[in-house]
């Protein structure tokens, strides 16, 4: 059963006509509750829990005994820190959102969900990610934008199964080898980092469809990019390029390349073939 009390300006959870263990669904997105009303925890067969865009300062250790939930958002909250009893709810399997809140660490607690597909972790405050972040094998989508990052844990390459990777506007320093191991991903977002350059294991990354490497400090690419056969975009925008690998000839499938904000960059010849072949060009 489902419960919407959405838009409200709840600061309590209104009596229910409902039966609290009735309810698998509980909708309290964008109200003013300061914290997860404690009737939520009798609901013992909850699945979906959102509570989006409140007041939440914390996360009650009760959190533990939702342990039907499949789905939580939390997001667009004051929360700052994570209480390690959320590491009981062995049942997330879609997703769990700890966007746009006060967090400047986590640890293995948010990295227990074998089943888990969606993590969002953007806009906090957060210097580093947890080498447990790699326990996540049935993750789709990571997002950890608008952090403080300066490295990615060499554990990230057992994120077998994941399609998107979105770290842009962090402190990015370099990549781990083991990103080559990502051979599922098809999205990777590095935009506005303090990359120097990309490591070669990146050609590994064969499913890849767009690469986002605008605004970092790169001078050049690996050669070895141009084994990323589906690649379709590649934004290489305000970098610091003074040349291009020729095997970029070999993105057969490349229909966007942006070159632009590379002011010492010299424009090879071949460039054109990529033209020649349907690929936009931004100069």
């Amino acid at each position: 059963m489902k419960i919407d009390l959405a838009h409200q300006q709840l600061t309590t959870l209104p009596q229910l006509e409902h039966e609290l263990h009735e309810i698998t669904d509980l909708n309290l997105f964008d109200n003013a509750l300061t914290e997860i009303p404690a009737e939520t925890f009798d609901m013992r067969k909850l699945q979906i829990l959102n509570v989006s865009v409140n007041q939440l300062t914390q996360i009650s250790p009760r959190i533990a005994q939702l342990t039907q939930l499949t789905m939580i958002d939390l997001g667009h909250n004051e929360i700052t820190e994570v209480p390690g009893e959320i590491k009981q709810l062995s049942a997330l399997s879609d997703y769990l959102y700890l966007h746009n809140n006060r967090l400047t660490s986590i640890g293995e607690e948010v990295c227990q969900f074998p089943l888990l597909r969606y993590l969002n972790l953007s806009d906090n405050e957060l210097e580093q990610l947890p080498e447990a972040i790699g326990e996540l094998i049935a993750l789709v989508e990571l997002r950890c934008m608008n952090n403080k990052l300066t490295a990615l844990p060499a554990s990230i390459g057992h994120l077998q199964q994941i399609r998107e990777l979105h770290v842009r506007n962090n402190g990015l320093q370099h990549l781990p080898e083991s990103i080559g191991e990502l051979t599922t991903l098809r999205v990777l977002d590095i935009e506005n980092n303090q990359l120097k350059s990309v490591p070669e294991s990146i050609g590994q990354c064969q499913q890849l469809r767009r690469l986002n490497l605008r605004h970092n400090g790169l001078s050049t690419l690996p050669v070895s990019i141009g084994h990323c056969r589906s690649l379709l975009e590649m934004d290489l925008r305000s970098n610091e390029l003074t040349e291009l690998p020729p095997s970029l000839r070999q993105l057969t499938q490349l229909e966007r390349l942006d070159l632009r904000w590379n002011h010492q960059l010299q424009f090879p010849e071949w460039l054109t073939e990529l033209e020649q072949r349907g690929c936009i060009v931004y100069r």
